[in-house]
C-alpha cells in the first residue's frame, strides 16, 4: 500500500521535534516537510550536514520517513509580481523590497534542491507563482501577447532554478491552484509547452483546487499521468446554493456564505475512489500526502480522522481479471 504522510505546512506553529512525535502517535508513515517554522530551514540544509543528520535522526527516532519536502512560499515569490502579501513570506530585513524578495526566493528554491539532495528527498513540491494572475478574467481586455509575456517570465525565472535541481537530481512538483501559472487544465498544458516537457518539473496533484473550478479531478490526472510526481489529499465541500459563487466573495475561508470551502477529508465533494482507481491505472506508487485544512474542525481529531479516511479509500489494483474464474 502507499505510504500516508501529513504535509506540515498548517503545523508550523509547533516545533518539528513537537509534530513528530505527535504524528508518529497518530499512526502516520512520514511527513511531507515544509521549508518554514522550523521545520525545515533549505540553507541549512544544503550547506551543514550536522543540521541534516538532526532532522533525520528526529525522523528515525519516531518511526517516519520523508518523501518529499514542500516549498510553496518562496516559490510563490519568484513568479508573482510584489505586492503586501508577498511580505508574509519573506524575511522581516527585505519586507516591501520586490526585487530583494525575488532574488531571496531565487536562491531559497536553489538552496531546496540541494536540501532535498542532502536529506535523500527527490521531489520538491510547491508553487511557482504568477505575474499574470490578475489576467485570470479579460477584463480590462487581456491581449494573447499579455498572456505569452507571462508564461515566458516564469520559463526564464525558473529554468535556472530548474539546472540546480536537475544537478542534484531532484523534481519539481507544481502544485495546479489559482494564482499560479498553471491553475486548470489547458494552462497547465501550456506551461508545460512553454517548458518543452522538461522532465524535472511535473505536478503535485490536489484534487482540492480543482473540483471547486468544476475540473473532474481524476480526468486531470489521466491526462498528466506522466508527470504526477507528488500527491496531495485534500478535500473541498461546495456549496451550491443559488447565492455564493466560485470566486468567494471575498468572505474569509470557512464562512459558511461562500461557495466553497476546504474540508479534512471525507467531509467534502471529491470523489476519492475515482482519484484511487486513476492513481492505480498510472501506477503512482508514491505517498499520500495529507493537506490538512478545514476551519469547521479541531485539527489534532482532523488529522487523525484523515489518516483513517485515506487508509479506508486507498486500495491495491487487482492483480487478475475478475472473470478468469470462469474459464475452463
Amino acid at each position: 500500500m502507499r505510504k500516508v504522510t501529513l504535509f506540515t505546512g498548517q503545523w508550523a506553529d509547533l516545533s518539528f521535534r513537537t509534530l513528530c512525535e505527535k504524528v508518529s502517535s497518530w499512526g502516520y508513515d512520514g511527513l511531507e516537510i515544509a521549508c518554514w517554522g522550523d521545520h525545515l530551514n533549505v540553507q541549512q540544509a544544503a550547506s551543514d550536514p550536522a543540521y541534516v543528520a538532526e532532522r533525520q535522526s528526529t525522523l528515525e527516532r519516531y518511526h517516519l520517513g520523508c518523501w518529499a519536502i514542500g516549498a510553496h512560499l518562496p516559490g510563490q515569490c519568484v513568479g508573482d509580481d510584489w505586492d503586501e502579501r508577498l511580505d508574509n513570506f519573506a524575511p522581516k530585513s527585505i519586507k516591501g523590497n520586490p526585487e530583494a524578495i525575488r532574488t531571496w526566493a531565487v536562491e531559497e528554491m536553489k538552496a531546496a534542491a540541494r536540501a532535498a539532495k542532502n536529506l535523500g528527498v527527490k521531489v520538491v513540491t510547491g508553487f511557482l507563482g504568477s505575474p499574470i494572475w490578475k489576467c485570470f478574467y479579460s477584463f480590462p481586455q487581456t491581449t494573447e501577447e499579455m498572456i505569452e509575456r507571462g508564461f515566458r517570465k516564469i520559463y526564464e525565472l525558473w529554468s535556472p532554478i530548474f539546472d540546480e535541481f536537475d544537478r542534484c537530481e531532484v523534481l519539481f512538483a507544481l502544485e495546479v491552484h489559482p494564482t499560479e501559472i498553471a491553475f486548470d487544465f489547458y494552462t497547465t498544458h501550456r506551461l508545460f509547452d512553454i517548458f518543452s516537457d522538461r522532465k524535472t518539473l511535473g505536478l503535485n496533484f490536489d484534487p482540492s483546487h480543482l473540483l471547486w473550478q468544476g475540473i473532474s479531478p481524476h480526468l486531470f490526472l489521466r491526462e498528466f499521468q506522466s508527470k504526477i510526481y507528488h500527491v496531495h489529499m485534500k478535500d473541498v465541500a461546495l456549496n451550491a446554493d443559488g447565492m455564493a459563487g466560485i470566486l468567494g466573495s471575498h468572505l474569509a475561508f470557512g464562512d459558511a456564505r461562500r461557495g466553497w470551502n476546504f474540508r479534512s477529508l471525507g467531509h467534502g465533494h471529491v470523489d476519492f475512489e475515482e482519484i484511487i482507481r486513476a492513481l492505480n491505472d498510472i501506477q503512482y506508487k508514491g505517498p499520500l500526502s495529507v493537506e490538512w485544512e478545514d476551519s469547521g474542525m479541531e485539527r489534532e481529531f482532523g488529522a487523525k480522522e484523515a489518516l483513517d479516511f485515506v487508509r479506508s479509500v486507498d486500495f491495491e489494483p487487482s492483480a487478475i481479471a475478475f472473470d478468469d474464474a470462469l474459464k475452463e
